[in-house]
């Protein structure tokens, strides 16, 4: 089992902000695991666990149990709110069961719609979303919105995109995590581009470990991020031969982790699949693990 790329571990690094996203599991045993890896990623002190909200709400009965159970645990969680299906008075209850339960997080998203459903809600854009947030609780909430780099795949125009992400923080929007991408001038450009247009914001890049290729082809297929053609190449070769797989997926992800970091990305998002072996195996590789 041999890979292309050299290793290079970058120097730990104290101030590198970590955080760590899942998404609801369907079962008791799901969420014990789910809790079992966010004891294992503790060790990267994360700032935060964000826990995603399935299309039009149909996981928000587990997402409040994942969000709730994470914080009994004293950490920092962050529930993603999205606008498909939703009310003003429904996200209103949302938010006031949160702040009573000491939420401070929160990720607004404009969120997948179903197939099949006519009527998105009463919010269309996540900046509609973010304004409402902040007219009814003011700013107890920390906000966190998402980026495209390589831009939304439902996006009119790329100019179009960059009209929204600027909506957002206008809206009230404290910080970006970015969809996850294998390209680091995408990330940088987009930085680029939205700091030209006035955004100040931390804008946080989100990272996808590479694990089975079958599954993140299907991934990037469908939310528009791109396997650049040589990593594409190379996952096809190794056909089922998951071990290597997961070693070039390390070196490529761990390699442009280094690069994001060594030039100025305000820290790192894991997309953890409810796993914590894939991103600690990425934060070891950075020095990141033992802080």
């Amino acid at each position: 089992m041999t890979t292309d790329l050299p290793q290079h571990p970058a120097s730990p690094s104290a101030s590198v902000s970590v955080s760590c996203e899942f998404f609801p599991p369907q079962t008791d045993e799901g969420l014990q695991k789910l809790l079992a890896a966010r004891e294992a990623l503790s060790a990267l002190t994360p700032e935060y666990f964000s826990v995603t909200y399935g299309a039009g709400g149909t996981t928000r009965e587990r997402t409040f149990e994942a969000v709730h159970r994470i914080a009994a645990t004293g950490a920092e969680a962050a529930p993603h709110l999205t606008c498909v299906g939703s009310t003003r008075a429904g996200i209103a209850g949302i938010l006031d069961d949160y702040r009573a339960h000491g939420i401070r997080r929160l990720v607004a998203l404009r969120g997948d719609i179903p197939s099949g459903m006519r009527e998105i809600g009463e919010f269309r854009y996540a900046s509609e979303l973010v304004a409402f947030v902040r007219e009814h609780a003011g700013r107890h909430f920390r906000i966190e919105v998402a980026a495209y780099p390589e831009y939304h795949p439902q996006a009119a125009s790329p100019e179009r995109d960059l009209d929204a992400f600027v909506h957002k923080v206008a809206a009230g929007a404290d910080a970006a995590i970015t969809q996850y991408f294998y390209n680091a001038d995408a990330y940088f450009r987009f930085v680029d581009t939205v700091r030209a247009r006035g955004v100040t914001i931390p804008v946080v890049p989100g990272i996808m470990p590479i694990t089975n290729y079958a599954q993140l082809a299907r991934f990037s297929d469908a939310c528009g991020a791109e396997i650049p053609r040589w990593i594409r190449r190379k996952l096809e070769a190794f056909g089922e031969d998951r071990d290597s797989i997961r070693a070039f997926g390390l070196d490529v992800v761990a390699a442009m982790c280094e690069r994001l970091l060594a030039q100025g990305a305000p820290g790192l998002h894991f997309y953890t699949m409810n796993l914590a072996g894939p991103t600690l195996a990425i934060a070891e590789r950075l020095g990141l693990s033992a802080r």
